[in-house]
């Protein structure tokens, strides 16, 4: 199990590189910066999924600045939640710069934050981890710290920011489901005036699951908030897309690379998941596994 003068040793040299990267990205200057300013999450707003983001551009100096203090961005901030995590969508194009020296601080830094999180997931108890990681280093936002910064040293064909909507997974058994079953229908539903007709909605999904077979396997797919990503293309076949959640940074790319931008967020009007997935219980996206 690690110590206290782990986490807070391994955070220190994340926090140490990621000073050190920030300065010399400084020095070697730029030629495009883009940052999309997303609206801060209050804590009092972190379960409400929006059904609409506003985004704001921001390039050149400005956007260079907020960049560099995006990839600083740990700790909790008064008022804002700490469990909707802020992200930093942007764009830093570096040119004429050593591109392996930089290739090796980023993997320096990415090894350094990797290694933190094996110090802090190593504890296997949650109040425990969170006790020790929250001594160490106050007001962290520790999965904040994990985050991989992701960058191209080839000139692929286009970079382009897109909205992407994740999924949390979830395996269970038979017996899972109908436990998780019978205490939905111990619950009273606000959205739903007769209870009856509540009582009435849960006893057909125990009947649902109750008729599959005690082996089956089953599955919860429930959507998560909406994201943000950056996709790289070289070709119609040849493309990977990373997270968005800090700013992507593309060394010594060829001057036709096409850069796109990050648009607002709208809701599509149907869940597309829910047209892809033939759920067994809608309500809590679950489904048997085919595969």
């Amino acid at each position: 199990m690690s110590t206290k003068l782990e986490i807070r040793s391994q955070f220190d040299l994340v926090s140490e590189l990621t000073h050190l990267f920030c300065e010399e990205l400084k020095e070697v200057g730029f030629d495009k910066a883009s940052y999309y300013q997303l609206p801060d999450i209050d804590v009092n707003d972190e379960k409400k999924v929006p059904s609409s983001i506003s985004v704001h551009k921001i390039e050149g100096d400005d956007a260079h600045k907020l960049i560099l203090n995006s990839f600083g961005d740990f700790y909790k901030k008064s008022g804002l939640s700490s469990r909707v995590l802020k992200r930093h969508p942007g764009l830093l194009v570096l040119k004429d710069v050593d591109k392996q020296h930089f290739i090796a601080r980023i993997n320096q830094l990415n090894k350094a934050k990797a290694d933190f999180k094996n110090s802090v997931i190593a504890i296997d108890n949650n109040d425990a981890r969170f006790e020790a990681v929250h001594n160490a280093v106050p007001n962290l936002i520790t999965l904040a710290a994990y985050r991989k910064i992701h960058f191209e040293t080839e000139s692929p064909y286009s970079v382009r920011f897109t909205w992407m909507h994740k999924h949390a997974t979830k395996t269970l058994t038979k017996k899972m489901a109908l436990a998780m079953l019978d205490k939905s229908a111990s619950y009273s539903n606000p959205r739903m005036i007769d209870q009856h007709a509540w009582q009435a909605l849960v006893a057909q999904e125990q009947s649902r699951v109750a008729s599959l077979g005690d082996k089956e396997k089953l599955r919860i797919r429930r959507p998560t908030r909406v994201s943000p990503q950056v996709n790289v293309r070289y070709t119609a076949k040849n493309r990977y897309h990373v997270s968005a959640a800090l700013p992507f940074i593309l060394i010594n790319p060829e001057p036709d690379v096409k850069l796109g931008t990050l648009t607002d967020y709208q809701k599509p009007e149907s869940h597309p998941r829910k047209r892809e997935y033939d759920f067994l219980v809608d309500r809590l996206y679950l489904e048997q596994v085919t595969d």
